[in-house]
């Protein structure tokens, strides 16, 4: 009896051993739990070496290469952000990304400390490198009619209040954002908005 039970073990690891976890590739969709990390690794080494900021969108993946970019989707209310792949993570139970403080906030769920999420891996996408104009992001949508009730109301009180289109493969995303005339002038905005609960990011546009 012992040896038929050493044997099946035998060929239930030989089985296991052939089994490979396929890696997410250019396009790929994948849903499951999100978490986030701040300040107890805020200006930490990340796995790819860089120092680590929770102000930055930045997320813990533990197959996609450094420096992938992925459009993060809260399944819960629709909020979308695009973070850069920079750590390695997470390592609780059944969670597959750990975003950053400012990527969490965007999504809101830094009270609930986990949402369940869509990532999505974009093909040649890149974020911006120049400077020529300035933008605060107020919230991305999958639900036009969303960023359409945020634009409106963000036009009572800002001028250039305008939504941009971002097309995947799979979905598109509505992006509520407000033109501004500066750095400073983007700065000022983000820091209204943001004493007001609105989850902002200043934005450098090509």
């Amino acid at each position: 009896m012992r040896k038929k039970i050493a044997i099946s073990l035998l060929v239930l690891a030989s089985l296991a051993s052939c089994v490979r976890v396929r890696p997410l590739r250019e396009g790929s969709i994948q849903t499951g739990l999100a978490s986030w990390y701040g300040p107890d690794f805020h200006g930490k080494p990340t796995s790819n070496k860089e120092i680590y900021n929770m102000y930055d969108l930045t997320a813990a993946h533990n197959t996609l290469p450094f420096g992938t970019q992925i459009m993060v989707t809260n399944l819960d209310n629709g909020k979308s952000v695009v973070v850069r792949i920079n750590d390695r993570g997470p390592f609780v139970g059944n969670r597959i990304i750990d975003l950053s403080f400012a990527a969490a906030r965007v999504l809101g769920m830094v009270g609930p400390g986990t949402a369940p999420v869509k990532i999505e891996v974009l093909k040649g996408y890149a974020l911006p490198s120049s400077a020529q104009e300035y933008a605060v992001q107020v919230g991305a949508f999958i639900s036009k009619n969303n960023a359409l009730g945020l634009q409106r109301e963000l036009q009572k009180i800002h001028k250039d209040v305008y939504i941009s289109l971002f097309q995947t493969p799979n979905q598109t995303y509505y992006r509520v954002r407000i033109k501004a005339r500066s750095r400073l002038s983007a700065q000022s905005i983000a820091e209204q908005l943001a004493a007001g609960g609105l989850p902002v990011i200043l934005l450098e546009e090509q």
